[in-house]
């Protein structure tokens, strides 16, 4: 959790008002309020027609261009861990797509400046990734981003961004690209707010990595003046403006206990009356793995595998994907370690791997249906798998995504078990829910994607701000099928764990156990909130808590009932 509090602010002119919004992560901020800096101005298309003889420059300008834009997000993706690099490096890597490259030179090629054929081709693709919906329209904000930092290059304008204010602030946006929020320094930018975006957009999931108190949704946005004073409460999901500052400087103090009692928290997981709740990490890498690690994360929950084949012409070897994973068993010596298999497709392309000009790519080849057309791909992953975990001594869990089957988990198991690893799969589409007993007669574990889940489950764009209430985790349809779940896991005697963004909310992460949830796998920043609130409950508070949700109809109905049962404020 953490906590600020302002220096001096210009005085807004709004008055006191209370925006409510969806709360994302936890946390109070207190000060000043910024925004990013001004649009990058894009070029008119005013008929300019470059000469023949200067079209092979203006190719070479763009290309230029584009390779510092992404060498610039390439370095800061390498100084990142966790989703902040798997973000800049996909955004590094459109940038460097070779469909944007043959779009822009095309209309060089017919004499269009390199400037108005970059906002040409960019339109493109918004129209082309707009028109498919669903995942594939969260990289319509990627695109632009990717856009208008071309465009500054090639025009002269400075890099856009954020702002890095002298005093801690508050950032107030319409919407950040993910790049963007991936790069925010949390000393001086102390709380998000957005217009748009819901609970398991990018910003929201890099927002819970940084551990940056995060509201989204939050109408009125706009309307608050820059420099104004805001009280951002990332759990209670409010923008106050101009708060009372006695108010607000209880609020603050409040927060700033809580946090020093989170400071203090060592694990095990464990709820008071003594059941053993396993709090683990999602990593990305290695240096993912010893962050967590240094958090009190009892083993990883998630590793996923995606940053080693991002940006990537072809397939990493055997040997690097072996490197990589070793590195991660190696800073959990015998704890657990689960490995997701490569999750491509939809809002992951891959030039080796994914199906071009798919007409719903959230609805097609992803995830492990990848492996139906190339199914050596999973065969050379697995066999890296293992081979890091020679390499270790280690012996991880090896989990599937966008599981719909009892056939695909049976032939998956298999092909795990053959390497001497255990098998495992997610559950992301309802279907896997309903059949979650027979998939456990087929492998040893099940972890809950909450994110997937939910989008598949009340058919909504994860990104929308329009539908956020619809993919909040505490609707009660997706509680439901987690509890679904989850008693398929206790009637089998075998784990199910959740590793969605939902296991990062504390309040939440109780009513997951009332559910009968046995893990819980979260940002590594979230981790000592989440074990730290788990200590002070027991497990029939929890089902009480579970139960009181369950019953009700909306997300809101859901959170006051389980806070009435846990006795939370």
């Amino acid at each position: 959790m953490t906590t600020h509090a302002p220096g001096t602010a210009a005085p807004s002119t709004t008055g006191p008002a209370v925006l409510p919004g969806t709360p994302v992560v936890p946390g109070v901020a207190w000060g000043p309020v910024v925004r990013p800096s001004g649009a990058v101005v894009l070029p008119p298309d005013d008929g300019i027609v470059v000469a023949e003889q200067e079209r092979a420059g203006e190719k070479e300008r763009f290309a230029a261009a584009a390779g510092v834009v992404a060498d610039r997000l390439t370095e800061r993706a390498g100084a990142a861990t966790g989703v902040s690099a798997e973000v800049l490096s996909t955004t590094a890597g459109l940038a460097r797509d070779r469909g944007l490259l043959s779009a822009v030179e095309q209309r060089i090629d017919a004499g269009t400046p390199a400037a108005v054929a970059t906002v040409q081709a960019a339109q493109q693709f918004v129209e082309l990734f707009t028109s498919l919906g669903g995942l594939m329209a969260e990289r319509v904000t990627d695109v632009r981003d990717v856009r208008d930092r071309i465009v500054a290059q090639l025009t002269g304008q400075g890099e856009p961004g954020v702002p890095s204010p002298e005093q801690p602030s508050v950032l107030l946006a319409e919407d950040l690209a993910p790049a963007d929020t991936a790069g925010l320094d949390p000393t001086r930018i102390t709380g998000l707010a957005t217009r748009l975006g819901g609970t398991t957009s990018h910003t929201a999931i890099i927002a819970r990595q940084l551990g940056m108190p995060c509201v989204v949704a939050v109408g009125g946005l706009d309307d608050v003046p820059e420099g104004a004073t805001v009280l951002l409460d990332g759990e209670r999901g409010t923008v106050t403006v101009d708060p009372d500052p006695e108010e607000a400087r209880a609020r603050v103090e409040a927060a700033q206990a809580a946090a020093a009692a989170l400071a203090g928290y060592r694990g095990p997981g464990r709820t008071r009356d003594g059941v053993e709740v396993k709090v683990l990490a999602n990593v990305q890498d290695g240096a993912g793995a010893r962050a967590a690690a240094a958090k009190h994360a009892e083993g990883v929950g998630l590793l996923r595998t995606e940053l080693a084949f991002l940006s990537r012409a072809e397939e990493p070897s055997v040997e690097e994907q072996a490197a990589g994973y070793a590195e991660v068993f190696e800073a959990f010596p015998g704890e657990r370690v689960v490995v997701r298999t490569l999750d491509a497709g939809s809002d992951k392309p891959l030039a080796f791997a994914t199906m071009p000009d798919e007409e719903n790519p959230a609805l097609g080849v992803r995830g492990l249906r990848v492996a139906r057309r190339d199914p050596g791909l999973l065969e050379r992953q697995l066999d890296a798998i293992a081979e890091g975990a020679r390499r270790a001594g280690a012996s991880p869990w090896v989990m599937a995504p966008m599981v719909a089957t009892v056939a695909e988990a049976a032939d998956f198991a298999g092909r795990v078990r053959a390497r001497g690893l255990t098998p495992g799969v997610m559950i992301e589409v309802p279907s896997a829910a309903l059949m979650a007993e027979r998939l456990l007669q087929h492998v040893d574990f099940l972890s809950i994607g909450t994110n997937d889940l939910s989008q598949y489950t009340l058919a909504a764009d994860r990104l929308s701000a329009d539908l956020a209430d619809l993919t909040d985790p505490w609707q009660p349809a997706l509680l439901a099928l987690v509890q679904l779940t989850a008693q398929a896991g206790r009637r089998t005697g075998q784990p199910v764990g959740v590793c969605g963004e939902a296991a990062a909310d504390p309040l939440l992460a109780c009513v997951l156990i009332g559910l009968g949830i046995t893990s819980l796998s979260c940002a590594a920043s979230s981790i000592a909130g989440v074990g730290a609130r788990l200590a002070v409950v027991d497990t029939d508070a929890c089902r009480r808590a579970a139960d009181a949700a369950l019953l009700t109809d909306d997300p809101h109905a859901a959170r006051a009932a389980a806070r009435r049962e846990l006795g939370v404020e």
